[in-house]
C-alpha cells in the first residue's frame, strides 16, 4: 500500500516497488493456518472481520486489524510546491510481520490479500480525506476482485483515487488488469498509475493501452539524475512519450534537491521523496525549497 527502493525504506512499509515480489513469484498452494475471509460483494465487510472464529478482535488473516496502520506521503506539485495528493503506504506492527515483504507473501500464502488490502484502503482514506490518494494494488489482489466491490472503501473517498500497480503487472496479468480497470473506472474517480516505469519489465504497448493517467519513473531513472547528461535526456524523452500518451508523470525517490531541479526540469509534473517529506502518520505539507 513508498517509502520506495532508495528512499530508505521504513520498516513496515509496503509497496509494490519494495515489496520484494516479482513478476514471478506466484503464492505457493499453502494450506491456511489461520481463517480466511472471503465476503461476498453483498455481505457486511465489518461483520466478517468481526466474525473471525472466534477472535477477541477483528482479524484479517492471522493480523490484528489494530496492528495495521497507514502512514501517508505527500506527491508534490513541482511548480507549485504543494501536495497533489498523497501517498497511502501500509505499516504492521505483528512481531515476525513487520517486514512488508514477509506481510505480503505470507497474505498472498493464505489466500488474504485482498481483504488485507481492503482494510488498509480503509484505514487510508478515513486518514486522509479531501485530497486525492495513491493506493497501491498488489499484483494477488487482482484476483481477490474485491477492488471492484462496489462497498470498497477507495469509491467512499471524497476526492479522486490513483490505484497504483507496478510496471511489471501489465506485463503478467494484463487480461485480468484490464477487466478490473473497466470494473473501476465505471464506479467512481478511479485512475491507473503505472508505478516504476523503467524497473525492467516494461511492455510499453501493454502500459499505453491501459491507458494511465499516471507514470512514476523507477528511482533508477530519478538516482543522480543531475550529474548525468545522458540520464538527463532519457527522462526527458520518456516524460514526452508518457505526455503524448496523455499521462502525467511522477519522479520518484527523490533525495537531493539537485534531483529535483533536473527532473522538473525534465518535464516530471510531480515529485516524491524523503527531500520533500517523509511518510507520516497524519498529511504533512511538503517541504519546498525552490
Amino acid at each position: 500500500m513508498s517509502s520506495k527502493p532508495g528512499n530508505k525504506a521504513v520498516e513496515g512499509v509496503w509497496s509494490p516497488g519494495n515489496s520484494g515480489m516479482t513478476l514471478r513469484d506466484e503464492a505457493p498452494s499453502v494450506e491456511p493456518e489461520f481463517p480466511v475471509l472471503r465476503p461476498s460483494i453483498q455481505e457486511d465487510w465489518s461483520k466478517a472481520l468481526e466474525e473471525n472464529h472466534g477472535h477477541s478482535s477483528p482479524m484479517v488473516g492471522c493480523v490484528p486489524v489494530e496492528d495495521l496502520s497507514c502512514v501517508f506521503q505527500p506527491i508534490v506539485d513541482m511548480h507549485t510546491g504543494k501536495a497533489f495528493a498523497y501517498e497511502v503506504l501500509a505499516r504492521c506492527k505483528v512481531p515476525g510481520l513487520t517486514n512488508p515483504e514477509i506481510l505480503f507473501k505470507r497474505a498472498a500464502s493464505e489466500r488474504f490479500c485482498g481483504l488485507l488490502g481492503r482494510t488498509l484502503r480503509d484505514i487510508g482514506s478515513r486518514g486522509c480525506r479531501g485530497m486525492p490518494l495513491f493506493l497501491n494494488v498488489h499484483p494477488a489482489e487482482l484476483g481477490d476482485r474485491f477492488v471492484i466491490q462496489p462497498d470498497d472503501p477507495m469509491y467512499g473517498h471524497d476526492d479522486d483515487v490513483y490505484v497504483e500497480i507496478t510496471e511489471s503487472v501489465p506485463f503478467s496479468h494484463y487480461d485480468l488488469c484490464a477487466q478490473m480497470l473497466v470494473e473501476m473506472r465505471e464506479r467512481g474517480a478511479v485512475h491507473l498509475v503505472v508505478d516504476d516505469l523503467g524497473a525492467g519489465y516494461s511492455n510499453l504497448k501493454r502500459i499505453a493501452d491501459l491507458e494511465p493517467a499516471i507514470v512514476k519513473l523507477d528511482r533508477q531513472l530519478v538516482t543522480n539524475i543531475d550529474r548525468k547528461k545522458r540520464q538527463q535526456t532519457l527522462v526527458k524523452a520518456v516524460v514526452n512519450m508518457c505526455v503524448d500518451l496523455g499521462a502525467k508523470v511522477v519522479a520518484e525517490g527523490l533525495e537531493t534537491w539537485d534531483e529535483i531541479q533536473a527532473v522538473r526540469d525534465a518535464g516530471c509534473h510531480y515529485g516524491q521523496g524523503y527531500a520533500m517529506g517523509r511518510p507520516a502518520p497524519t498529511p504533512t505539507e511538503p517541504i519546498w525549497k525552490l
